[in-house]
C-alpha cells in the first residue's frame, strides 16, 4: 500500500499536521515521515513568474519596439532562495511510493495558487491521486473534518485558473504600463522630485487604483472652501408642567434639549410654510447662509408675544442590533482604531492568532456562519469556558439558550459565503493566551466579545421626536425639532465593552439630568424665552486612515460605514482579503504614500502625486475603482464557472494592447506641467510643514 503525502504552505502548519497525524517517524531535510504518511511543506511561494528577458534578451532592455510584451505561453522559474526546499518537494510528489498527494497550503485563491505551481514545475504524474483539504481552523477536529472530506483537486480547477489569471493580470499590466510610462515619463518624473535618484514608474492593476484614491481626496481637500452657516436655537418652556424636569433619563440625540429647569431648547428648521422656504439664503434645511438672516428670523419670532404650540410628539422605540461578524477588512478597519497598527500588522496578527488555533481563518470577506457551523457552536462555547473574560457571558447564553436559535438569525448565510465564514473564536488553544503579546491578547478579546455579542439581543431605544411650531410677523409658520434617545434595554451593548479600553461608547452613556421630552403632549402651549444663533462651518472630507481605506477598497473605492450597503455589493471590490494590507505595504515602501503611524492616516507623497498624475492623463482607466472593481469580480466570475478562463485572457490583452497603445500615441507633458506645477507648490517647505500638522 502506497503512503500518503500531506504538503502544506508553512513549515509550521506541516508541524501541526505532522502532529495531528501521528507522523513522528524519520525527519529529513524538509519533511516528516512514518511509515504511512510523509509531511512537507512549502515555505509560501516556490515558484514565481520569469521576467521577459527571459523569454528573448532583447526584452531586457526596456523599449516601446517590444511592447506590448503579451507571451502566448508563460514561464515560470525556482526561486533561488528556496530552491533547496523545492527539490525536497519535487522528489517526494514524484516519489514511486508516494499514492495519494493531500493538498494542506491555505484555503483561498494564492494557496492554491501556491500548490498548482509546485506540481506544474514538479511534472507530477496525473496518474496520481491529488486532493484539496480544505479547513477553516487549525484545530485537530477541522484538520481531521478536512483531510476525511477532502475532494479530488481537480474540483478546484476553476479556483486555479482564476489564480493564474490573477498573477498574469498583474504581470501582464504591471510590465507593460510600468515600462511604457517609464519610457514616456521616466524622465520627466525624475526631474520633478528633487534630489531622489532616477526610478521607473511603478503601476499595478490595484496599487494604482488606490494611489488614485488616496490622491483624489487629498485634492478635495485642498481645493475644499469652508462655508459658514448660522443656526437658530429657541429655548421653550412647557406650560402647565409643575415642579422640576421628570421623565426618563436617557442619551441625546440630534439638537440637545439643553433643559433648565422647565425648558428645552429645539432648532430650526425650514418648511414650507416657512418665510424661508427655497430662500436663497439657506444653508440645507437648518441653517442660513449669513447671520443677519438669522438675527432676522429671530426678530420676526420675538416681535410680539407669541407662543409656540407642540404639533406633534413621536415616539417610537428602536431596535440595533448586534453588528455582523469580522471579516478581515472590518477587523482591519476596527484595529486601526483601537489599537493605531497597518492593515499589514493587524493580518499578521491574526494570522498568529489562526496558527496557534485560536480564531478560525483570517483572509476571508464573509461576515457570516454557514449553517454547518451554526449546528455545532456549542464547542466552540463550551470551549470558551476556559477564557476568564467570557464566563460570565457564556452563563446568560447557556441561560437564554439563544445558541438554540443561531441558525435563524441573520448572522447565518451560506449564500454570503464563498471560500470561508467570518473570523470567530475556535474555542481551543487557549494555553497559548500567556505567551501572547499583549496587543494580539487584546484582538483575541475583540474577536470573542464580537463573537459572543450576537446571543445577545438588540439593545433598544425610546426615541421621541417632537415639532414645535410658531406664528412668525409674516403670517407664515416656522417650526422647531427637538429629539432624544433614551436607551431602555442594553442587549448586547455591555459585551462589546473592552476591558482595556475605559472609553464609553455613545450607545452607553446617560445624561446626568432628567428631561421634559417624556411629559410633552401634542396641542401643549410653551412659552418662547431666548433664541440665540449656533455658527459653524462645513468640514472639508476626512483624509483616509489605514482602516478606512480597507473599507473603501473592499467597497469598489466607496467608504461605506453602514454594513447592510456593504453586504448588497459584497464581490465588487477593489483587490482582496487576503491582498489589501500587502499592496498598501508596497505602497508605502516605495513611498508613493505616507503611513502616520501615531494617527494611521494616509497621504500621498509629490513623487505619488505626480505618477497619480501620469496615469491620469495616459492610462486614466487605471484609477477607476469601479473598473478595477469589475477585473476582481471578473476573477470571482471565473473561479465560479460563470466565465471562461480564454474569454477572461482575451479581455485582459486586448485592454493591455489598446492601453499600450494611447501612451505610445500621445503626449500629455503640457498637462502634466500644470498639474505638477500645482502639486510641487503645496509641498513647498511651509504647505508640507502645514499638511503634515494637519494629518
Amino acid at each position: 500500500m502506497g503512503k500518503k503525502l500531506f504538503i502544506a504552505e508553512k513549515p509550521s502548519v506541516a508541524q501541526e499536521f505532522a502532529r495531528v497525524l501521528h507522523v513522528r517517524g524519520r525527519r529529513g531535510d524538509g519533511f516528516i515521515e512514518s511509515e504511512d504518511s510523509v509531511v512537507t511543506w512549502c515555505v509560501g511561494h516556490l515558484i514565481t513568474m520569469s521576467y521577459p528577458e527571459v523569454y528573448d534578451p532583447a526584452y531586457k532592455k526596456w523599449a516601446f519596439e517590444t511592447l506590448p510584451f503579451l507571451p502566448e505561453t508563460f514561464r515560470y522559474e525556482v526561486i533561488p532562495d528556496v530552491r533547496k526546499q523545492f527539490e525536497t518537494v519535487k522528489g517526494l510528489l514524484n516519489r514511486p511510493d508516494v499514492e495519494a498527494i493531500y493538498v494542506c497550503t491555505d484555503s483561498g485563491r494564492e494557496g492554491e495558487y501556491i500548490y498548482r505551481l509546485v506540481d506544474e514545475m514538479a511534472q507530477v504524474p496525473e496518474t496520481k491521486k491529488k486532493f484539496r483539504v480544505w479547513i477553516d481552523s487549525q484545530t485537530e477536529d477541522e484538520i481531521l473534518r478536512g483531510i476525511r472530506e477532502a475532494k479530488p483537486l481537480s474540483a478546484y480547477d476553476n479556483l486555479s485558473a482564476s489564480a493564474y489569471l490573477r498573477a498574469k493580470e498583474d504581470y501582464l499590466m504591471g510590465i507593460n504600463f510600468s515600462r511604457a510610462l517609464s519610457l514616456k515619463y521616466g524622465g520627466w518624473l525624475n526631474d520633478n522630485v528633487e534630489g531622489k535618484k532616477w526610478t521607473s514608474v511603478s503601476v499595478g492593476r490595484v496599487m494604482t487604483c488606490v494611489l488614485g484614491m488616496v490622491v483624489s481626496r487629498e485634492w478635495e481637500i485642498r481645493k475644499f472652501v469652508k462655508t459658514p452657516f448660522y443656526r437658530v436655537i429657541g429655548s421653550f418652556s412647557p406650560q402647565g408642567l409643575s415642579g422640576g424636569a421628570g421623565g426618563e433619563a436617557g442619551e441625546q440625540a440630534g439638537v440637545e434639549t439643553g433643559e433648565s429647569g422647565n425648558a428645552f431648547e429645539g432648532e430650526w428648521r425650514v418648511c414650507e410654510e416657512s418665510h424661508y422656504f427655497q430662500s436663497p439664503k439657506l444653508y440645507k434645511e437648518n441653517g442660513f447662509l449669513d447671520e443677519e438672516t438669522a438675527n432676522a428670523l429671530i426678530r420676526e419670532l420675538k416681535s410680539e408675544e407669541r407662543e409656540a404650540v407642540i404639533e406633534s410628539v413621536e415616539k417610537k422605540k428602536e431596535k440595533k442590533n448586534p453588528p455582523l461578524l469580522f471579516n478581515l477588512a472590518e477587523l482591519q478597519n476596527l484595529s486601526s482604531k483601537l489599537f493605531k497598527i497597518s492593515p499589514d500588522e493587524t493580518l499578521q496578527i491574526v494570522q498568529e492568532l489562526y496558527e496557534k488555533k485560536l480564531v478560525t481563518y483570517p483572509r476571508t470577506d464573509a461576515r457570516v456562519l454557514s449553517s454547518a457551523v451554526a449546528k455545532e457552536i456549542t464547542k466552540q462555547l463550551k470551549g470558551l469556558q476556559g477564557y476568564e473574560p467570557a464566563l460570565p457571558y457564556l452563563r446568560e447564553i447557556a441561560r437564554m439558550k439563544s445558541f438554540e436559535k443561531l441558525e435563524k438569525t441573520r448572522y447565518v448565510d451560506d449564500k454570503k459565503i464563498t471560500d470561508h465564514y467570518a473570523i470567530i473564536p475556535t474555542g481551543q488553544g487557549l494555553s497559548s493566551l500567556k505567551s501572547l503579546k499583549p496587543v494580539s491578547a487584546r484582538m483575541y478579546e475583540v474577536i470573542v466579545r464580537r463573537f459572543l455579542s450576537i446571543f445577545y439581543p438588540p439593545a433598544v431605544y425610546q426615541k421621541i421626536n417632537v415639532v414645535l411650531v410658531v406664528d412668525n410677523a409674516h403670517m407664515h409658520r416656522e417650526r422647531f425639532h427637538t429629539s432624544q434617545k433614551v436607551l431602555v434595554e442594553e442587549g448586547f451593548l455591555p459585551v462589546t465593552k473592552y476591558s482595556f479600553t475605559q472609553k464609553k461608547e455613545k450607545d452607553e452613556e446617560q445624561p446626568e439630568t432628567n428631561s421634559l421630552l417624556p411629559r410633552l403632549k401634542k396641542g401643549m402651549k410653551c412659552a418662547i424665552g431666548g433664541m440665540s444663533i449656533k455658527e459653524g462651518e462645513t468640514s472639508p472630507p476626512k483624509r483616509y486612515n489605514s482602516g478606512s481605506i480597507i473599507l473603501a477598497m473592499e467597497n469598489a473605492g466607496q467608504l461605506i460605514e453602514d454594513e447592510e450597503l456593504r453586504a448588497m455589493i459584497k464581490g465588487s471590490g477593489i483587490g482582496t482579503s487576503a491582498t489589501r494590507a500587502e499592496i498598501l505595504k508596497k505602497l508605502f515602501h516605495i513611498s508613493y504614500l505616507n503611513l502616520n503611524k501615531k494617527t494611521q492616516i494616509i497621504t500621498p507623497t509629490l513623487k505619488g502625486e505626480l505618477v497619480c498624475g501620469i496615469v491620469r492623463y495616459a492610462i486614466p482607466a487605471m484609477l477607476s475603482p469601479k473598473l478595477t472593481a469589475s477585473w476582481e469580480k471578473g476573477l470571482t466570475g471565473v473561479s465560479e464557472g460563470g466565465i471562461s478562463e480564454a474569454e477572461y485572457m482575451g479581455k485582459l490583452t486586448d485592454f493591455v494592447s489598446v492601453q499600450v497603445g494611447k501612451v505610445k500615441g500621445t503626449d500629455n507633458k503640457a498637462q502634466l506641467r500644470s498639474y505638477c506645477n500645482a502639486a510641487r507648490e503645496y509641498y513647498s517647505p511651509g504647505k508640507k510643514k502645514e499638511k503634515e500638522s494637519k494629518a
